[in-house]
């Protein structure tokens, strides 16, 4: 049975979960065997504190806009995002900031954080840098660079962000992908070689050196001296 993948994003306050920045989004669409599925989850979650402005300038999430919304605390939807990623490979581009804030989320409501519910985490934007040292790895200069339109996205938004994350994760895996595909079959032909041997019918055509050439070899074994072992192993044989 393969793994369940969620394509991950989350946005928030500010940068400091342990300083008391909250999560007001989170997104997630599953994919399984490279195909998204219909399941997701996307939600958004008043913060129960002030919006800095610099934050809204990101995500256009205001405070006003999330009530708007009836947008709930976290803690009415905490156990339903836990439930959705458990046991799931997750997606994230700059890992180590969402979960750092679902953690945060989870561990003020009593529950399990993200590697307690068995969660496999895959940071895309490690994989970039390992693939693209040196350049911009953003999820915007990823976009560019591996032709995934974003022409859609004006603000940063959890939803938007794993849509475009999800093609930008396909396009940076398909060479691994194909290349495991074509490991198969190269293997699959590897048996059905040696099932299936090719068939020798007659005898092989013996040529012998004439008496130059073998005049030739000999000089040349006589260079080697008494340690040539085509020589020993010629006596070897003869006595045998």
């Amino acid at each position: 049975m393969s793994q369940r993948q969620i394509i991950l994003d989350t946005e928030t306050t500010g940068l400091y979960p342990d300083s008391g920045d909250r999560l007001v989004e989170f997104a997630g669409l599953e994919m399984i065997n490279r195909q998204m599925t219909e399941r997701s989850l996307h939600l958004y979650v008043h913060p129960e504190r002030d919006m800095p402005e610099e934050a809204a300038k990101v995500h256009g999430l205001t405070i006003e806009v999330l009530e708007e919304k009836n947008a709930p605390p976290f803690a009415a939807v905490g156990r339903e995002i836990a439930e959705f990623i458990r046991g799931a490979e997750l997606i994230i581009h700059n890992a180590r900031f969402d979960v750092g804030f679902l953690n945060m989320e989870f561990a003020r409501m009593g529950l399990p954080s993200v590697e307690e519910l068995g969660c496999k985490i895959t940071d895309t934007l490690a994989m970039a840098k390992e693939a693209y040292p040196g350049q911009k790895n953003s999820l915007d200069a990823l976009c560019t660079r591996l032709g995934v339109d974003r022409s859609k996205r004006v603000l940063h938004g959890a939803l938007i962000d794993c849509e475009l994350l999800g093609e930008v994760y396909l396009n940076m895996t398909r060479r691994q992908f194909d290349l495991m595909g074509g490991a198969e079959e190269e293997t699959q032909q590897e048996k059905t070689f040696v099932a299936s041997p090719t068939q020798r019918t007659g005898r092989l055509k013996v040529i012998r050196a004439n008496e130059a050439e073998a005049a030739e070899h000999e000089q040349y074994l006589d260079a080697l001296g008494e340690e040539c072992l085509w020589r020993k192993s010629t006596s070897a044989g003869e006595r045998a």
